[in-house]
């Protein structure tokens, strides 16, 4: 099976489990495992939210992985990149990226990418990590962005 068609996979199992269920929790939850285990790339993956109290920050939601960064700010990282720029970011070599936040040394790619509510306002990035340099590239942008679309309205 060729890689977008995992993730055509992956997306409709993801729509299946989480449909109906009103919980951001378990949706994001439930997402991040399946993802998780559909890639043997994906050394971490879990969701950042945007911190309704602090909206110009990000904090750690439901993930798979090794310990995660609690918090990090719009201005910070690949994560802060991607949720101040509302855009998906893919990175090569996170060694390059400039302010890239090692929460785990062993990370040598990422991707990212933003998750929006109903109204279009950010709600969420989803980042994913790989102990390989250049682990992802736009098959995994393309299935990604679907996935986290889906995330809200499913």
């Amino acid at each position: 099976m060729s890689k977008a068609e995992r993730y055509k996979e992956l997306r409709t199992e993801i729509a299946s489990v989480v449909g109906g269920e009103t919980s951001m929790t378990a949706r994001y939850a439930t997402a991040a495992c399946l993802l998780h285990q559909a890639f043997d790339y994906f050394f971490w993956t879990g969701f950042y939210l945007v911190d309704p109290l602090k909206p110009r920050e990000l904090v750690i939601g439901p993930y798979q992985g090794t310990l995660g960064c609690l918090r990090i700010p719009f201005d910070k990282g690949v994560c802060g990149a991607c949720a101040d720029r509302e855009e998906a970011i893919v990175v090569e070599d996170v060694h390059a990226f400039p302010g890239h936040i090692a929460c785990d040394s062993r990370s040598n790619s990422e991707i990212v990418v933003p998750v929006f509510d109903g109204n279009g306002v950010l709600a969420a990035v989803l980042d994913v990590d790989s102990t390989e340099i250049g682990s992802f590239d736009e098959e995994d942008r393309v299935g990604l962005e679907a996935i986290c679309a889906d995330l809200l309205t499913v």
